[in-house]
Formats: C-alpha cells, structure tokens, sequence
C-alpha cells in the first residue's frame, strides 16, 4: 500500500499514520519528523526550516523534495509507504509523481482527514512542550499533573511558537491556500478519499483503514 495521508495542521495525521502504517507494515514517513531531527541537531537544514515554521509559513519545496526523495529510494519502502506531511502544494506533488514513476511505484491512494478549523485551534494551542526532555502535553487531553510542569522529567513546560493561536490561524490560511488545491488534483487523478477526522482516535482509525481497504479493492 502506497498511501499519502493529508490534511490541515491539527487534524491529527501523525496520530494515524502510525496505526495505519503499523497496520500495513509500511515506513511512516513524515517531513515534520525529518525537520524536527534537524531542528535538535541544529543543522543548516534545521535552522533554515525552523524558520519558516515558527511563522507558521511551508518550508521551500526545493528543500522538501530532495528529502522525500532520497527517503523514498531507501529498501524499506519498495514495497510501499505512507507519506505524512507530503506533499503540501500542487508542485510538490508533481515533483512526488514524477520521483515515483522514476521509482516504478505508483500511489494507490490520498486519504485526507477532514476537520474544522476551529477544532485545529482547540487541538494545537492546548499543546505545551517540555523545554528539557521534549514530551509534548496537553492542557486538556493529556495535563500534566502540575500545570506548567513536566511529569516525566520536572521541567518547565511552554507554548511554542507554532502552537500559538494566531500562529495557527496563519497555519490554516497557508493550508487553504497552498495545500488545498490538492484536493483538487488528486480528485482529478481518482485517488483521493476523505473520511472525519473528528471524534475518538480509534474511530477515526477505523473509519482510515476501512476506507483505504474500499480503495485498494477499487
């Protein structure tokens, strides 16, 4: 199974892509988690995109591509793959077609998890980050036992700056600009399968796998 998982910021798709992945015995491959590698490692990569996504902005597509491709050339994900985060505009995924026709492994299917923008606000600003250990809370899903206090390590917890309201607004107008057009092409494509994104995540969970299992049989 060879899946893109798309979205706006919030509508939980690192949370799926693991237990789909995990379903399909397919790598996650996640842009975000490639850039927060090097965000911690302060890299040049790192800083260049820290950047643009402390103002909420997209990191250049020249930047993006060349990552994706060279994960998508690795063994582990001949056999198929789940891109999360990727691509984000239209350019990006022209850049992801041809990369994958060069591979000779086609998409079979874009899942996107649809959510309203004010259940991303709710969700991304109630976030708060451990500035030692980096465990990521939540004011209200998942609270520490003190408030403003890491119980894993005893550390100060704060907002970060992508996690501010305003921060996230920006966000959910560059989704709508940049990357909602993609709904566009990959419905012209015939790949494209929308589910809920709201609701219990072994729900939605469920609602992903069978909708991906319709599309596979299609």
């Amino acid at each position: 199974m060879r899946v893109v998982l798309a979205g706006a910021p919030g509508a939980g798709k690192g949370t799926q892509a693991k237990f789909i992945a995990k379903h399909y015995g397919i790598p996650q491959i996640s842009t975000g988690d490639i850039f927060r590698a090097n965000i911690a490692a302060q890299t040049e990569l790192g800083k260049e995109a820290k950047r643009f996504m402390d103002a909420g902005d997209l990191v250049p597509d020249e930047v993006t591509i060349g990552i994706v491709r060279d994960r998508l050339a690795q063994d582990d994900a001949r056999a198929g793959f789940l891109l999360d985060g990727f691509p984000r505009t239209v350019h990006q995924a022209v850049a992801l077609n041809k990369t994958l026709s060069e591979l000779g492994t086609p998409l079979d299917v874009v899942l996107e998890l649809q959510i309203e923008d004010d259940e991303v606000v709710r969700r991304l600003s109630g976030r708060r980050t451990c500035r030692k250990c980096g465990h990521v809370w939540h004011v209200e899903f998942d609270p520490p036992a003190q408030e403003g206090v890491c119980d894993v390590c005893g550390s100060e917890l704060f907002q970060r700056d992508d996690d501010l309201p305003e921060t996230i607004r920006r966000r959910i107008e560059v989704y709508n600009e940049q990357t909602a057009p993609l709904v566009g092409f990959y419905t012209a494509a015939g790949l494209l399968r929308g589910i809920t994104a709201q609701g219990p995540v072994d729900e939605i969970t469920e609602r992903a796998i069978e909708t991906l299992k319709t599309a596979a049989d299609d």
